[in-house]
């Protein structure tokens, strides 16, 4: 298990093995959700990530705008 040490600017670096593992670059922005006592990081997705997400989806069951207040 990898482990880090936060700065006294309140900085972390992410260990070699992680970064490689989950094929994370410099200037990868990430978001930090709160779990508990901890936090989840995971990184924002591009758009070309989010491209054919919701290819085969059935909009049938849909919500559209009629059914607003």
């Amino acid at each position: 298990m990898a482990t880090a040490t936060l700065s006294s600017k309140f900085q972390i670096s992410i260990p070699k093995e992680v970064r490689d593992e989950q094929h994370w670059s410099a200037g990868q922005e990430f978001v930090f959700i709160p779990k508990g006592k901890g936090v989840l990081l995971m990184p924002v997705p591009t758009l070309e990530d989010l491209k054919g997400m919701a290819r085969g989806a059935n909009p049938d069951r849909y919500r559209d705008r009629d059914d607003r207040f």
